[in-house]
């Protein structure tokens, strides 16, 4: 659930008094919370870097977040780093927070962007939070020794200024450029005007399409079961594990059961196709061609 706007705000003021740890006592929490699992040095670990999580939370606001949700997500990313965090390794723990922090922020951004998802890849994210600023870098150098670059230049040297494939760049420019649109939305803006929905072609069969291929179905049912009826009861039981089954019964397993070798099975399993084929040939000679 979302913070609301009291919470948040109660939240940073709180974040804004807590104690600064230094790096000894920081170490000792951390112990504690991994060695012992301390809950009470946990949450004094966290509340006292909770202020680090709500400021990086702040740079991402101009991505139309709300900013408690943000808190949100940063304080989750800091309560994995704290989880995860290993004291042996010799390095203090806001920095290694900084990092599950940005990560966590950066996930709920791009998932929330869109109803299409904008990407997941380490090179689309790197498009979706530094192209728009390395595009405007890009086009004031360009102004400044008097050029103009086109679209496809920009792209060209975004791509290669980010380090990602030109593919990449060209989705992303499309994802950044809009918003998602309803499909219930009208075309126009008149009462009666028709929804975008409408537009879109039916690919799906029509009544008449349904109802001839239901009609097709059963008359070809009824032919099978007529050609089946012409086996005796041997053959009808090695086509019926041989072909109606989910999962079709080898010619091995079915000589072991009948106390047959297997090539005399595929023997008897030929000569009952046969005598379907000859019945079905007589039923209708379209399905006969069909089936062979």
């Amino acid at each position: 659930m979302a913070l609301n706007t009291s919470q948040d705000f109660s939240l940073t003021r709180t974040a804004m008094k807590a104690e600064l740890l230094d790096a000894d006592t920081e170490l000792k929490l951390a112990y504690a919370w991994r060695d012992e699992r301390d809950e009470a040095s946990l949450h004094r670990l966290i509340t006292a870097y909770m202020r680090l999580a709500i400021s990086m939370a702040s740079k991402f606001k101009r991505y139309g977040a709300p900013m408690n949700d943000l808190i949100q997500e940063a304080g989750l990313g800091l309560m994995k780093a704290a989880d995860k965090f290993d004291p042996d390794r010799g390095v203090r723990f806001s920095t290694y927070a900084v990092w599950w922090i940005k990560a966590s922020i950066q996930d709920h951004v791009m998932r929330n962007w869109s109803m299409v998802r904008t990407g997941s890849t380490s090179s689309q994210k790197s498009l979706f939070f530094n192209m728009r600023r390395v595009q405007a870098r890009l086009e004031r150098e360009a102004a400044a020794q008097g050029e103009t670059l086109d679209r496809h230049q920009l792209r060209q040297l975004i791509s290669t200024e980010i380090g990602v494939p030109l593919h990449d760049v060209e989705m992303m420019e499309g994802r950044l450029s809009g918003s998602d649109y309803s499909l219930n939305a009208t075309q126009s803006a008149e009462d009666e005007g028709r929804e975008w929905i409408d537009a879109l072609e039916d690919n799906s069969a029509q009544a008449a399409e349904r109802v001839e291929d239901s009609h097709d179905t059963a008359q070809l049912r009824e032919w099978l079961l007529l050609a089946l009826g012409a086996l005796n009861d041997r053959e009808q039981f090695i086509v019926r594990e041989r072909k109606l089954r989910d999962t079709p019964r080898t010619l091995e397993s079915l000589g072991q059961e009948l106390s047959l070798s297997k090539e005399r099975v595929r023997q008897l399993e030929a000569a009952a196709f046969t005598k379907m084929r000859k019945s079905l040939e007589m039923q209708s000679q379209e399905v006969f061609h069909f089936l062979t």
